[in-house]
Formats: structure tokens, C-alpha cells, sequence
């Protein structure tokens, strides 16, 4: 390694592209389709390869490099490539600490494709994303959620050997209530993360804290409207006592938002439940409620509580995540080694 992988945290491909103040006119994106044993990643992650730079990692260092190259040679003569690493590997000198064998299709993409739109458009419009590929053609189709809120028969990930498929949902949301030292760390700490980051101070100063964040200073229960609560949101009250908190939890509460949370001590709980009930919150909506907010343990100073309750959020989202592909094809199907570049 010459120089620091700045880049490598960039977990998701659309947050490079979109990042870009051009979208590159040609580009590579490389996805792990097969792991045998065990591996730094999971299959479906995925790296994103320009000719100056690349986003994103597959094995914990080991071949990201050698990826780049070969995602390069493909933007050149316009072919895909199915590489293997470790186990089973042509390249006997690329060695992968794991032990594993994995597999990475590397797909040439020209920017201009309808394929590369509605991928995009499913990140800044919140909606999921099926994507689909062999490498050579590739198409992307929005996926409508179930209208009752529970996560659809959609398959998310799957690679027989020749395609893969994999559902792109939108990014994690959280909007925080609050405006003391432990909201302003959440939240940059969210945008550090690449989530999408919206802050609500009821009364709060007239210039947000950030520029160009989504900021509301009306009421919460309103801000919510405002804002749109979808499934892929968390919702932190981290205001304390408020007059409207218990409105806004309410609010919160009844959306379809996969994680509400709200500090306070837990002495208080009955009595805020009891004020809940009386803003018409349901004994299953009430169940949803992380109170104390964030994980057991942390203290109490502002930054403590926002680490707390950033992991939290992401441990119940991933959760989520897991359980729905479960449910699912795995993408993990071994690749063929007749299939494999060499």
C-alpha cells in the first residue's frame, strides 16, 4: 500500500457516483458473488472503480488493488471478468488471510445507461432497487413496498454462476429531536456513517447547525410529516421533557419508521407510556419503543450517549436486514471454476 484508502469506509456505490460533482462516463463496479469458508465480507458487497480512484473494499486489503486493475482492463476492451482469489485462485501470490476462496464479477458500465438512472434515482427517492447482471447487460426495476409494511417476497441477493441479483434499499435515515451535545454528535456521526441525517429543534436558532441539512423548527409530530417517515428511518427524541416530546414519539410511534427511540430515565417509563395511550398509541406500537435509548452500558456524557445510540440503530437495522435475506436466495451459490477469468 503507497497511500492511505481514504475511500475503502464507502460502502454503498451510489454514494460515490452520487457524490461526484460528474458522474464518471465510464466505470466499473466489482461485486463479491461467492465465498467459501470464511471471509472479511459478505457476499454483495461491492466496490466501485474509476480510472483515478476506487470506493469500497472486498477482503479487508488483500486484493483490492489487483481488483482495480483488472476492473480497468474491463473498462478498456469492454468485457466482464469473474475472478477468483484464495482457494482455487490462478494468482498463487495474492494470498487472502482468511484462508477462503471468494469470487468477483467485474462488470464494465457506461454511465449513460437507464439501468444507472433508476439505480440512482432509487437512492434520492427512497424506494428499493432490484438490480441484475451478467456483466454484460444489466437492468434495475424499482420494487413498490407492501402496503402493510412488512418487507415483501422481493428476492434480494442471488448469483447462479452466470447472474447475480441484488436489492438496493434506500439509505438508513435517522431524524433526530434535540439540539444539545448529544444530537449534534449523533448526527454527525450518522453523516460520517453515510446515512441520510435530518434534525428537528422545535424553537430551535434559525440557522441549522450544518449547512444544507434538512432542519425543521416547528413541532415534532409536523417535522415528521414534513420530513416522510419510511421504513428505512430511525426516529431519536433526544429532547428532554419537552411538551410536545410525547406528541412527536406518537407520531413516530405510528409511522413505519424501524426504530424509535427516546431518552429518559427509566423510572419515567409508565408514566410516558401512559401519556402515549392518551395520544391514541397502541400496547404493540408502545412495544416498539427503545427506552432508555441506545445500547446498555455507555454513560452519560454527549458523546457517549450518541455512540450508543448510532450502534443501536445500526445493530436493529442490520438485523432487520439479515432476517428479510434469510428469507431469500443466497447470492453465496459457488461459481463454477469453469466460469472463472483466468
Amino acid at each position: 500500500m503507497t497511500s492511505w484508502r481514504h475511500a475503502a469506509p464507502v460502502d454503498d456505490i451510489r454514494e460515490a457516483l452520487l457524490a461526484a460533482t460528474v458522474l464518471p462516463r465510464a466505470f466499473a463496479i466489482a461485486t463479491l458473488v461467492a465465498v467459501d469458508g470464511s471471509a472479511p465480507r459478505d457476499v454483495g458487497a461491492q466496490m466501485l472503480v474509476t480510472d483515478s480512484d476506487y470506493w469500497g473494499f472486498l477482503s479487508g486489503g488483500c486484493i483490492e488493488a489487483d481488483v482495480a486493475r483488472h476492473a480497468r482492463d474491463a473498462m478498456k476492451d469492454g468485457k466482464s471478468r469473474l475472478l477468483r482469489y484464495g482457494e482455487g485462485s490462478p494468482w498463487i501470490d495474492i494470498k487472502l488471510a482468511c484462508g477462503s476462496g471468494i469470487s468477483v464479477l467485474v462488470e464494465p458500465v457506461a454511465a449513460d445507461e437507464p439501468a444507472v438512472a433508476t439505480l440512482l434515482a432509487g437512492w434520492t427517492k427512497r424506494h428499493p432497487v432490484l438490480w441484475s447482471s451478467d456483466g454484460r447487460e444489466r437492468s434495475a426495476e424499482p420494487v413498490a413496498p407492501a402496503p402493510d409494511g412488512v418487507p415483501d417476497d422481493t428476492p434480494a441477493d442471488h448469483w447462479d454462476g452466470a447472474r447475480y441479483t441484488r436489492l438496493f434499499p434506500p439509505p438508513l435515515r435517522l431524524v433526530l429531536v434535540g439540539e444539545d451535545g448529544a444530537a449534534l454528535t449523533a448526527f454527525g456521526m450518522a453523516r460520517d456513517l453515510g446515512w441520510d441525517a435530518a434534525l428537528i429543534a422545535p424553537g430551535g436558532p434559525d440557522a441549522p447547525p450544518f449547512p444544507g441539512i434538512i432542519y425543521h423548527r416547528s413541532d415534532p409530530a409536523s417535522a415528521l410529516a414534513a420530513i416522510g417517515i419510511d421504513r428505512w428511518t430511525a426516529i431519536a427524541v433526544l429532547s428532554h421533557d419537552r411538551e410536545d416530546d410525547e406528541r412527536g414519539l406518537a407520531a413516530a410511534l405510528k409511522s413505519e419508521a424501524f426504530y424509535v427511540g427516546a431518552i429518559g430515565a427509566r423510572s419515567r417509563l409508565e408514566a410516558r407510556a401512559a401519556r402515549l395511550r392518551g395520544h391514541g398509541v397502541s400496547e404493540a406500537q408502545i412495544a416498539r419503543l427503545h427506552a432508555p435509548i441506545g445500547l446498555y452500558g455507555f454513560g452519560k456524557a454527549p458523546r457517549d450517549v450518541a455512540l450508543s445510540l448510532v450502534a443501536d440503530i445500526a445493530q436493529v437495522f442490520h438485523a432487520n436486514a439479515a432476517a428479510a435475506r434469510s428469507a431469500a436466495v443466497s447470492i453465496s451459490i459457488s461459481a463454477p471454476l469453469s466460469a472463472v477469468s483466468q
